[in-house]
């Protein structure tokens, strides 16, 4: 399967992949799709950034009915961060076949989260104890699912998950066809697959343990504690990276070295598990958008950051869990493209380094010094990367639409005024020109709503429309940049 059309999917799914620069499917994306759509369950061990969201989101988004009122896929994953990051690809993928897809985590408000369940969703994507919260207020009902999709299934299968990931498996349609996926796969994970599975295909793509060296370069280098700080900015100038996470072992070591980072003029934002969910959310979309380019961050990164150009990882500390070191370097070298990790090492992180050379199968090799020439060069570049972001960061530079033909209007009515869904879809294919396959995903809000309108027909509503009667009400519509 060279093509996504090999597969026979809905021409809306074709468009949207092409939308999203799809062009070919990967590896792992070859293997699953095909077992997903004919119904298999399947474990599937593939290296990080492989497109093993679009391995799932694909088949999910193709067996979905738009007119079935319920719940009839649910992904789990171990983050809220990843929860944001699988919602919004399986959205983008889904977006013109009308699919809805709704990320439910913690520390976000449960009555919005019931109000979006009453409405029509096709696609949850849910921590684990959010999705239990609501099995156990009857606010979701996964008895009619046809897919559960465990992601990160080595964290998902450890300790402090494996009791709710058993509730969710009991509280679902027995019927339902199981995929687990993960970056890595040990014996007892299999062996709990066969608890959850009759029968289960296992798909390894390559040996992860063993990682890519062509694709991700990584090395260690060594120092004491004192030195340490020095050691980073030495290596932040000679690596000379377009964008860099470093990661540390703790929240406070976070706080510090971002202070620290900041104080010296380095364009940089923290991420650790004691920001609110709000500021989390914006710093990972600001990232994204090169609004800055070094990122300080605890583990709450390693797996929930899908961004295909970090060139550089550095691990500030070393991990005291060797698999997630695997998770760390995998922010980098994603896809097709390649990427560098550097681990910087003292003398207490000797055995967790022995550790991960263990698990990964190879001797990590050593910067023995750091070029002078390539430092005082990395720091003048550094400078002029620096002035180009916050340039465009300045002239707001907007940023391409993924889905061109697709305009999401703002209306400044909701449940407050008596508007339902079915009233929006009314009063819009009351409009010349517009039809119900014109009319996409709507969210009504208690105070506002949502509405995409396919086919590049929104600039002809906006041209023409300041306000629109729904119910006899006149309400106010503009374009939502936002959610474009």
């Amino acid at each position: 399967m060279n093509k996504f059309k090999d597969f026979q999917l809905d021409k809306d799914i074709l468009k949207a992949l092409n939308n999203l620069q799809y062009h070919s499917p990967s590896k792992v994306q070859q293997k699953v799709i095909p077992k997903l759509l004919d119904k298999k369950n399947i474990v599937v061990k593939s290296k990080t950034g492989s497109g093993k969201t679009a391995s799932f989101g694909i088949p999910l988004c193709e067996a979905i009915d738009i007119n079935d009122t319920n719940v009839q896929a649910l992904v789990v994953v171990p983050t809220r961060e990843l929860a944001i990051q699988v919602s919004d690809e399986i959205s983008s993928i889904g977006r013109l076949k009308k699919i809805r897809c709704s990320a439910i985590f913690g520390k976000q408000p449960i009555k919005e989260q019931i109000t979006t369940l009453k409405q029509r969703v096709h696609v949850v994507v849910a921590t684990p104890g959010r999705i239990i919260d609501h099995i156990e207020r009857g606010t979701i009902n996964l008895e009619n699912i046809k897919y559960l999709i465990i992601d990160e299934a080595d964290k998902m299968f450890n300790k402090s998950f494996i009791e709710q990931v058993d509730i969710i498996f009991n509280n679902s349609c027995e019927s339902k066809i199981v995929g687990l996926f993960s970056a890595t796969i040990d014996e007892n994970i299999k062996s709990l697959c066969n608890n959850y599975m009759k029968e289960f295909e296992l798909i390894e793509i390559e040996n992860h343990e063993n990682l890519d060296k062509k694709q991700i370069e990584d090395k260690i280098i060594r120092t004491e504690e004192s030195n340490k700080y020095q050691i980073l900015k030495n290596l932040i100038y000679s690596e000379n990276p377009d964008s860099l996470i470093i990661f540390c072992n703790t929240r406070d070591k976070v706080a510090n070295l971002y202070r620290k980072l900041k104080e010296d003029g380095f364009l940089v934002a923290q991420l650790h598990g004691e920001m609110s969910q709000d500021k989390r959310i914006f710093v990972v979309k600001d990232f994204k958008n090169n609004k800055f380019n070094m990122l300080v961050s605890t583990d709450v990164a390693s797996r929930g950051i899908h961004i295909d150009d970090i060139s550089l990882i550095i691990n500030y500390d070393v991990t005291r869990d060797k698999e997630n070191y695997v998770h760390r370097i995998g922010r980098t070298g994603r896809k097709d493209k390649f990427g560098k990790a550097i681990t910087i090492v003292n003398s207490k992180d000797e055995k967790y380094l022995k550790e991960i050379e263990g698990y990964t199968g190879y001797t990590i090799q050593e910067i023995d010094y750091i070029d002078e020439e390539k430092i005082k060069q990395g720091k003048i570049n550094l400078e002029e990367k620096k002035k180009d972001i916050l340039k465009k960061r300045k002239n707001k530079t907007i940023e391409k639409k993924i889905h061109s033909e697709v305009t999401r209007l703002y209306l400044n009515g909701g449940k407050k005024k008596k508007i339902r869904v079915i009233d929006i879809v009314g009063a819009f294919s009351n409009i010349e020109g517009i039809s119900n396959e014109d009319i996409g995903v709507i969210n009504v809000g208690d105070l506002c709503s949502y509405v995409d309108i396919l086919n590049d027909k929104g600039d002809k509503i906006l041209r023409k429309y300041k306000e629109i009667s729904i119910k006899k009400k006149l309400v106010k519509i503009k374009r939502d940049n936002q959610g474009e």
